[in-house]
């Protein structure tokens, strides 16, 4: 509903049978593992109101395949997308400034990845075990 501003931590670990997510537009925080181990969501639209990911949001999201970042995002926070073996499009916005340690860490579909000048700091083992990954800029 409209009158939901944050999705708190957990709030739907595990739920296996998950595909698709529409965060509505009131929504600025996603929470700490809110989606973790939804091992059958294929999507999910993130709106521009979103200013918080937590730390492993969508960690181990198996069947996820792309992912718009909002550009209303600063930190794509620790472990958000690792474990996402499917995800093999991803696009990080220019307010991006921070990448977190294991951020997309054994994302093995990931295949090309552009990171935005405005980022200063990238996370230990932010792409670790990416053993797809063929093309990485540095813009």
């Amino acid at each position: 509903p409209a009158s939901v501003t944050t999705i708190e931590e957990t709030a739907f670990v595990g739920c296996a049978s998950l595909q698709s997510i529409v965060v509505p537009a009131s929504v600025t925080t996603i929470g700490v593992a809110a989606f973790r181990y939804c091992i059958g969501l294929q999507s999910i639209v993130i709106p521009a109101s979103v200013i918080t990911i937590g730390k492993g949001a969508f960690a181990v999201c198996r069947s996820l395949q792309s992912i718009l970042v909002p550009a209303s995002v600063a930190a794509i926070e620790d472990q958000v997308f690792g474990g996402c073996t499917s995800l093999h499009t991803i696009e990080i916005p220019s307010s991006v400034t921070t990448i977190g340690d294991q951020a997309f860490a054994a994302c093995r579909s990931l295949q090309s990845l552009v990171v935005p000048a405005s980022v200063s700091t990238i996370g230990e083992g932010a792409f670790e075990g990416c053993s797809s990954l063929q093309c990485y800029v540095i813009l």
